[in-house]
């Protein structure tokens, strides 16, 4: 019996689209920074120095998040090398686990059809196959806050102790991951419901159980010890005041946000079914009925209304309320939706409209644009958003187009609209945009690699280079001798170099 009779015709074309989405495009395209090239340098100086507690990046200390990925890339690495493909690849099984997890929670509450959907809609969405293929601590997390949520949830129904000891498991595994939100989140969400469905004491009785608090302190509490112990103050004043408690009362690093800056993140993150989202929203009252139904949107509404009141924003931190959303766009759609209509696919043809006329916007924009960097990487959009690219989305635009008005099942439908944007994102637009803007840090790196160049890095922050060249870099400003790393707005501050390699803003010069 073959692997598709035995899991079924569209459990199989799931699994496809997992290998199509997650991991065939691990190694298409250079690290990007800023966070995937500080993951990975970090990941890489773990395995050069053998300290498996403490990660540093250029020789610091990096307190941004826990330990468990950076093993995880290192297990990775030590399999696979060092390559784009080893540092992500564990982002990308993360992922599958997580599409998997949600079939079989929505399969066991919804049914089939709609745990179909569910992860389906969940492996073809935008802002999925982003954080899937990052060599990031994200999907990571998000994986293990669905599956505590999911052994949260049965815990509620079937008051059988195992599952909050399995909650307790994954949640300390999620604090391993990227810390406090990793409690918070099933914390908050078990309290709001608790409150709802008035049973406060079923939630004091859970969150206090003393196995459980044992299950996740030996799971997550030794790193955090053993790094007290190496970093001390530091440390805690790193990790838990600023990279935790700053986030939420102030922006970090510029990145802040109006009430409403998560609108348009689920708008675009949810394509190419974000039709399904506001349908969704129009019936939410009658999943609210069911007990399950109230839960999942706590779980959602708790994420979005916390992290639109945190100082810093990032797109990302309201993807860990997505979980319960594509289970309501699965139910969303096997219960009202007999096809896929024109409405459907109207979404993800505006995005292509965009892509395809994004090279003509760009040159148009370059008019208006100041910064010189910025101006020489729009010079090199022609070289990669060229013909081909035009064509490529033109073929899959045209193809998702032409969905509402063929006769076919609807589940293929919506497997041929998920296929074709996801060549578009990950197969077309992904390694354009990395040619731009990645692959000349790449290449100067590879260059500092084979000549042995000691460089310094000069007005700009790309750890990715430190990955490619395999050696620190020292950031001050250059003198005499120098080999130095920068972009072209600054070379006016340098009097006299020689260029050794060049591209879209970036240099690699040796100053005179």
């Amino acid at each position: 019996m073959s692997l598709r009779e035995k899991v079924g015709k569209y459990e199989f074309l799931l699994m496809v689209l997992v290998v199509f989405a997650f991991f065939l495009p691990l190694g298409l395209y250079p690290l990007f920074d800023l966070d995937e090239g500080a993951f990975s340098e970090a990941t890489r100086e773990m395995l050069i120095s053998g300290n498996y507690i403490t990660t540093y990046l250029n020789g610091v200390p990096r307190f941004d998040k826990p330990i468990l990925i950076y093993w995880l890339q290192a297990l990775s690495v030590k399999i696979f090398g060092l390559n784009e493909f080893a540092f992500r690849f564990p982002s990308a099984l993360a992922a599958a686990f997580w599409a998997a997890g949600i079939y079989f929670f929505t399969k066991k509450y919804f049914g089939r059809r709609s745990a179909i959907f569910a992860t389906l809609f969940m492996v073809s969405s935008l802002q999925i196959n982003m954080i899937a293929k990052a060599a990031i601590a994200d999907a990571l997390l998000n994986m293990f806050i669905a599956f505590s949520m999911f052994s949260l949830w049965i815990f509620i129904e079937k008051k059988e102790n195992k599952y909050i000891y399995l909650s307790f498991l994954f949640i300390g595994f999620g604090t391993l991951t990227k810390g406090p939100v990793a409690i918070l989140i099933p914390l908050a969400t078990f309290f709001f419901y608790s409150l709802f469905t008035r049973n406060l004491g079923k939630f004091f009785k859970a969150f206090f159980n003393l196995k459980g608090i044992a299950i996740f302190s030996a799971v997550a509490l030794p790193w955090y010890i053993l790094e007290y112990l190496d970093q001390g103050m530091n440390f805690v004043r790193g990790f838990f005041l600023k990279h935790n408690l700053e986030r939420f009362k102030k922006p970090l690093e510029k990145h802040s946000g109006s009430f409403l800056y998560y609108v348009p993140v689920i708008l675009t993150g949810l394509l190419p079914f974000t039709t399904l989202f506001l349908s969704f929203l129009k019936r939410m009252k009658e999943f609210l009925y069911k007990d399950i139904g109230l839960f999942l949107s706590i779980w959602f509404f708790f994420v979005f209304l916390f992290f639109s009141f945190s100082g810093t924003k990032l797109p990302h931190y309201v993807i860990y309320g997505y979980t319960p959303v594509f289970i309501f766009m699965g139910a969303v759609f096997d219960k009202f939706y007999k096809g896929v209509d024109l409405k459907l696919v109207v979404p993800p043809l505006i995005l292509l409209i965009f892509l395809f006329f994004f090279p003509d916007i760009a040159v148009f924009s370059k008019r208006f644009i100041k910064d010189m960097y910025i101006k020489a990487l729009l010079d090199g959009v022609p070289e990669y958003f060229n013909f081909t690219y035009r064509v490529l989305i033109a073929v899959c635009g045209g193809v998702i187009l032409a969905i509402p008005f063929i006769k076919l099942d609807r589940v293929v439908k919506l497997f041929i609209v998920s296929f074709s944007f996801l060549f578009v994102v990950n197969y077309v637009v992904a390694p354009s945009y990395a040619n731009v803007v990645q692959l000349p840090i790449k290449e100067a790196g590879l260059i500092a690699k084979d000549k042995g160049y000691k460089v310094v890095m000069y007005g700009l922050n790309v750890p990715s280079f430190i990955v490619y060249s395999e050696r620190l870099v020292e950031k001050r400003k250059p003198k005499k001798g120098d080999v130095v790393l920068t972009k072209i707005s600054k070379l006016k501050n340098i009097k006299s170099y020689e260029i050794i390699y060049h591209k879209n803003g970036i240099y690699l010069i040796k100053v005179k």
